[in-house]
């Protein structure tokens, strides 16, 4: 299918049918998510896949009882970095020194640069910049769930302290950002299934400088 079409296809389902997804299917769209471009290559994030049904439904309670988050195959939880530390960065550039069999000069010393700006910087700046990486690997996630025939919707609409808590993710250095249930539409409860894709015109969005 062409990625317009595609793109035209596909829309934030409102209601889902509790049918179970093939691991095959899911393991593609984790895949998108790890070939994701993030700033510098260095990833700042983690997925959690989850499928255990009193889990989502502690997180539906936080997330406003969006009925996908308990009705999906599986929820997807993206996690930013808390902060860009040392340790995460070296580990970033020491897996691409092991996967390419070299050591590059100005690789290393972008390396440098790297060590002594982030760290240093705020926390929560940090998380931010983090944060906005995973934004990239959703829509990856959200675009590649449509090629294998599955559907999606992309969530904002949570308790992220409360998220982050459920899934102990502050002992692990991250923090919550986005929700991707991922599954079969319920053809017969989804208001938004037959409506018509509504997006601004493109002289409206485009500006040509």
């Amino acid at each position: 299918m062409d990625y317009i079409d595609l793109l035209n296809k596909r829309y934030a389902t409102k209601a889902m049918n509790g049918k179970v997804a093939p691991q095959d299917k899911i393991n593609k769209i984790l895949e998108a998510i790890r070939l994701a471009p993030t700033s510098s290559g260095l990833q700042p994030f983690e997925v959690f896949v989850i499928t255990d049904k009193e889990v989502k439904s502690k997180i539906k309670e936080i997330a406003w009882n969006q009925s996908q988050v308990t009705d999906c195959s599986h929820l997807l939880v993206f996690a930013a970095w808390d902060h860009y530390t040392a340790d995460r960065i070296n580990h970033m550039f020491d897996l691409t020194n092991e996967i390419r069999g070299f050591k590059n000069e100005g690789w290393e010393n972008y390396r440098q640069q790297l060590l002594a700006t982030y760290p240093q910087k705020d926390p929560h700046k940090n998380f931010e910049h983090a944060a906005r990486q995973t934004y990239i690997a959703f829509m990856s996630a959200i675009t590649q769930a449509a090629l294998v025939g599955l559907d999606s919707t992309p969530m904002e609409g949570f308790d992220s302290t409360a998220l982050d808590s459920i899934l102990g993710l502050k002992e692990k250095g991250l923090r919550s950002t986005l929700l991707l249930p991922v599954g079969y539409r319920d053809g017969e409860k989804d208001w938004l299934i037959n409506l018509a894709k509504v997006r601004k015109p493109m002289k409206e969005l485009v500006n040509y400088i």
